[in-house]
């Protein structure tokens, strides 16, 4: 046998080991997805782990930006990129959540598609099923940032600028992170003082950032904000509680954690609720 039908052969044993193309899903059996790779497949979420819009305090202008942004969105307008950054705990990823519920109940051809930050090399293929879905599409990324020789940001590039072919018009990226500028600042540093051309190496980095066109910056709450979260969950899932013994334990509860914000606000719900016999 010649060279070149060995060659052909183990091509073609090669193709025949590919993994077929992702298929589309069904769009009707889910509100929401989670993309898989290894094989590519988007599975269906029966119900969404998320709280009512109406629980998220402290955040109102984040909201309501955030709120008619995925309206317009939602009704074929034009509309923005989102990357919601700040503090831990104060309800990024909840939000974005919680405004996909709340305008999926007027347009329930909306979907949010979650997508892991170490599956970003292969948005691609999954942008490629996107495309030709007959729903429109928040893309969701959570916790979303970079580290040293991280080259997973290179790939983000395909979904906030769409390279050629452009990003399709019924996907929207929807992303959090603790940080503005998705990486560390000492890495941001570094870059600046080691690189042969520092203003060119922090650019392709930093840049990726001002690809969003709404930045959402969450903040530290007070205390008021704090005690105000869990009385609204106190009062949403009918848990009685006067405001002083709230006031005494929720305070007591976050001094013991160092911090105040909405995941604490919800762990100090939790834990009363459970002792109070209610379930959530």
């Amino acid at each position: 046998m010649s060279e070149a039908a060995s060659l052909d052969r183990i091509a073609a044993a090669l193709e025949r080991l590919r993994p077929a193309p992702a298929s589309a899903p069904d769009w009707g059996a889910a509100g929401a997805f989670v993309w898989h790779v290894d094989p590519d497949w988007l599975d269906p979420v029966e119900k969404v782990n998320r709280v009512d819009l109406s629980l998220l305090l402290g955040i109102n202008r984040a909201r309501d930006t955030l709120i008619e942004n995925t309206r317009h969105f939602a009704a074929g307008l034009p509309a923005n990129n989102a990357l919601l950054w700040g503090a831990r705990g104060m309800g990024k990823s909840s939000l974005v959540k919680a405004v996909h519920g709340a305008v999926e109940a007027d347009h329930e051809a909306l979907k949010l598609v979650e997508v892991q930050r170490e599956d970003l090399p292969s948005i691609g293929r999954l942008l490629a099923i996107l495309r030709a879905a007959p729903v429109r599409i928040i893309l969701f990324c959570d916790d979303l940032s970079f580290g040293h020789d991280d080259e997973h940001y290179k790939s983000l590039k395909t979904v906030l600028d769409g390279g050629v072919e452009g990003r399709p018009d019924n996907v929207i990226f929807y992303a959090t992170s603790n940080r503005r500028h998705l990486m560390p600042r000492d890495m941001i540093e570094n870059e600046r003082s080691s690189a042969i051309n520092p203003s060119e190496a922090v650019e392709e980095k930093v840049s990726l950032s001002d690809r969003f066109g709404l930045w959402l910056g969450f903040h530290p709450c007070d205390q008021d904000a704090y005690l105000a979260m869990v009385r609204g969950y106190c009062d949403a899932y009918g848990v009685q509680i006067d405001d002083a013994t709230l006031r005494a334990e929720a305070i007591e509860w976050q001094a013991t954690r160092g911090a105040r914000s909405g995941r604490v606000a919800w762990q100090y719900f939790t834990d009363l609720a459970g002792r109070r016999g209610v379930k959530i």
